[in-house]
């Protein structure tokens, strides 16, 4: 061992001990991530072997890419896919600006406790849990008591079966969403609004500039970093829907637009006890979603010079 890496081994015991209490701090975060996240990775080769209960986790033969392949030639293959990325898409394109607009629009309002109380108003909805959130979702829409359908009736309009539509499963996911986590989203926004220097808006109001060019050229070059950021994160989740809001409002008249990857593996996997293929198509979404990130991540920084790294 050189005299070299005895220094620097040194330098990081030193480092180590002086701040001890802050590497204890992180303990717990980096075990989760470890034990949690890291460890279970081995479990990956179950998609390239065969799983049989009989002979276990380490005898089960390997097959290569068998489950891969079945699942790229799988007639419902292309239907998944639309499925999941259009309603990702859909979701980026509506509910990841809006959460932008409503922060912008909370920080110009004057009386701060009126804009408290619209902040706690929109926060609220986020803490339901999804089950409670589709029932809700499911009595506005209900064709017979449904409040949508009863408004409708009063201009003549028969009731629309909104659920068993497949035309309008995407809009009724993604505006749900933006209804349940609209007001949670915005607070890193507004957060990143209140930190801006006080005196740039001064300097502006002294300039003459109106209300909407200082909203133009102080708070959105503000917040656009940000942005940036939370947007890359969502490119990353493409393939990732919440299979629980999916799962409660898939039927099967509205199956053909509603069946996406995340399903498709619980039927799979813990229905089907199809193991070693539902880790497979999971392997794939995951796959998918760390290129994505690369990719969107890539061309931020080349665009903005803003990236995760």
């Amino acid at each position: 061992m050189t005299s070299e890496v005895k220094k620097k081994q040194f330098r990081i015991s030193r480092t180590i001990t002086k701040n001890w209490d802050l590497y204890l701090l992180i303990l717990p975060v980096v075990l989760y991530f470890l034990l949690l996240k890291y460890l279970p990775m081995y479990g990956v080769q179950l998609a390239f072997k065969d799983f049989s209960a009989v002979k276990g986790f380490w005898d089960s033969p390997w097959v290569g890419f068998k489950h891969f392949e079945r699942f790229f030639n799988n007639y419902q293959f292309w239907t998944l896919i639309r499925n999941t990325i259009g309603i990702s898409l859909y979701q980026i394109a509506v509910a990841f600006p809006i959460p932008i607009i409503f922060a912008l629009l909370v920080n110009e309002v004057q009386s701060k406790r009126f804009s408290k109380a619209v902040q706690s108003i929109t926060f609220m909805p986020h803490f339901l849990s999804t089950v409670v959130l589709v029932g809700i979702v499911m009595a506005f829409l209900s064709p017979s008591s449904g409040l949508i359908n009863n408004l409708l009736g009063l201009f003549g309009v028969e009731p629309i079966y909104f659920m068993t539509e497949p035309s309008m499963f995407k809009s009724i996911f993604v505006f749900s969403d933006v209804w349940q986590n609209m007001g949670f989203s915005s607070v890193l926004y507004i957060a990143v609004l209140a930190g801006v220097d006080k005196s740039l808006y001064e300097a502006a109001m002294i300039d003459g500039a109106t209300k909407v060019k200082r909203l133009i050229h102080i708070a959105v070059p503000a917040i656009i970093p940000t942005a940036i950021i939370m947007l890359i994160f969502q490119f990353g989740a493409v393939m990732d829907i919440g299979f629980e809001k999916v799962y409660l409002m898939q039927n099967d008249l509205n199956k053909e637009a509603s069946s996406v990857i995340s399903t498709y593996v619980y039927e799979m996997g813990l229905l089907g006890s199809q193991f070693s293929f539902s880790a497979a198509v999971g392997l794939f979404n995951s796959v998918i979603n760390f290129v994505l990130i690369i990719i969107v991540n890539t061309i931020a920084k080349r665009m903005s010079g803003t990236s995760l790294w």
